[in-house]
């Protein structure tokens, strides 16, 4: 007796027919500006990866309002607006910003032209200050140095309808949290959470079930691909921000600016050994069974396959 695999899988090509006949709403201007540094994102790739991806979530964003519209029928309550919350994980490198902003753009021009808000976990991200009394600044992005609790606070308000929710930003040019400086979220009707650990659980505390951020998703997304390849593309994007960002004086990074190009390969892969290889390993992909959708990745950022959890 064979064990029961609790997704649908789909190869790249089965899984763009599965587009129809949604329109393509990007240009190549939108393919530029949402582009990530060292990615390959095309139309062709939106075509064939993002549109079947909008059209699911514009199908289950309308079955949870239908669903919530019976509920308030059979309450006699008046409708809230509770927006539908998408969790988008994934290691560093692998792409997940750029994908949570393609999906941002597309979900917005859907006909009803919905509002989409795109929050990333950077902003809850412990300031370095804090960090470096706690002695975690060589774990940034490990679960530990999140601001777990604010984090939770911010999900919890988006799911109970408050009107406007603010959120912290970050900084990556100067690799910290922006003091003073918050991103107000008002009435949305979709809101993609993106980072790395939004998927993580864990048991019940000595005071009873502890609560995650990833229960109050709707939906989730994990961006896979290969551990040896990320590192390939972390290295590869460490070089191209050397000549780019790294160069700015304001820049955290600044002094890797002038590495050639043998010692930035060794600092990229000693700083993935070091961090990254070790959160995504002990932390990160852990979490890719618990996503609704596992999209895959190959060497060349194209789509491999994608795995759809049953319902």
């Amino acid at each position: 007796m064979t064990g029961f695999d609790p997704y649908i899988t789909f190869d790249a090509e089965a899984w763009a027919a599965l587009r129809a006949n949604t329109p393509l709403t990007l240009d190549e201007a939108d393919i530029e500006r949402l582009r990530g540094t060292n990615e390959l994102l095309s139309i062709d790739e939106v075509e064939r990866t993002y549109l079947p991806l909008s059209r699911l979530l514009n199908l289950y964003v309308e079955a949870v309002q239908d669903l919530s519209r019976a509920t308030d029928t059979f309450l006699g309550t008046a409708p809230d607006r509770v927006p539908y919350i998408i969790g988008l994980a994934g290691s560093v490198a692998v792409g997940k910003s750029t994908s949570a902003r393609v999906l941002q753009t597309l979900l917005s021009r859907w006909p009803n032209s919905p509002k989409v808000d795109l929050i990333t976990t950077d902003g809850f991200l412990h300031p370095n200050a804090v960090l470096e009394q706690r002695g975690l600044m060589g774990r940034k992005g490990f679960p530990e140095s999140y601001d777990q609790r604010a984090l939770l606070e911010c999900v919890s308000r988006l799911k109970s309808g408050e009107p406007e929710v603010d959120v912290p930003l970050y900084s990556h040019l100067v690799y910290d949290v922006i003091p003073d400086e918050r991103k107000i979220i008002a009435s949305p009707d979709v809101v993609i959470i993106e980072g790395l650990n939004v998927l993580q659980s864990g048991g019940g505390t000595t005071d009873g079930p502890k609560v995650f951020v990833s229960d109050f998703f709707d939906f989730s997304i994990y961006i896979d691909a290969d551990p040896e390849i990320v590192r390939t593309w972390y290295v590869e994007r460490f070089l191209a921000l050397r000549a780019s960002a790294f160069a700015d004086p304001r820049s955290f990074f600044t002094r890797y600016a002038k590495l050639s190009d043998e010692q930035a390969v060794a600092t990229a892969t000693d700083i993935w050994n070091a961090i990254n290889g070790p959160n995504l390993q002990q932390n990160i992909l852990p979490t890719r069974d618990r996503a609704d959708l596992v999209l895959r990745k190959a060497a060349n950022h194209q789509l491999e396959q994608v795995r759809l959890r049953r319902t």
